[in-house]
């Protein structure tokens, strides 16, 4: 299996996740915080690099009714600008109500407002990650490839 990162894509903040060899665990590894274009996508390509990932998965925030609205179109247009400076497969992830379950864990965790503040994008980007894997488990995906 190869390592994947998980991205949750926000207009303020990015959050990252990094799986394990074996695609049986997702951690979180960073949240990134908006700059441009050009310095989010080196940062990336930079996570991509540094960790030998081998497929990025991009949280795709599909509408209540299965449409994709304005905010994932925009999901949709950073992902296809990610895959010009990276060499690596891109698929998404349907992230529906993985914010609402990241406060939730953030709240059983007893984290202050400012501590889910800092991490909600993070643990966002783990739910996706381990949605992914638990949808593809023991088997290569063949969805929606970007590259």
């Amino acid at each position: 299996m190869e390592v994947l990162l998980g991205l949750d894509i926000g207009d303020i903040r990015i959050g990252v996740a990094l799986s394990d060899e074996l695609g049986v665990a997702a951690h979180p590894l960073c949240t990134l915080t908006r700059k441009n274009r050009k310095v989010d996508l080196i940062a990336i390509s930079d996570l991509v690099s540094i960790h030998q990932v081998g497929r990025v998965v991009i949280g795709l925030p599909i509408s209540l009714d299965g449409s994709i609205g304005p905010q994932a179109e925009k999901v949709q247009k950073f992902a296809k600008r990610l895959g010009q400076v990276i060499d690596v497969p891109i698929e998404f992830q349907d992230e529906r109500f993985t914010t609402a379950e990241a406060e939730d864990i953030l709240r059983d965790l007893n984290k202050d407002t400012e501590e889910q503040k800092d991490l909600i994008d993070e643990v966002a980007a783990v739910i996706i990650l381990t949605d992914y894997l638990n949808q593809n488990q023991g088997t290569q995906s063949k969805g929606s490839t970007e590259k």
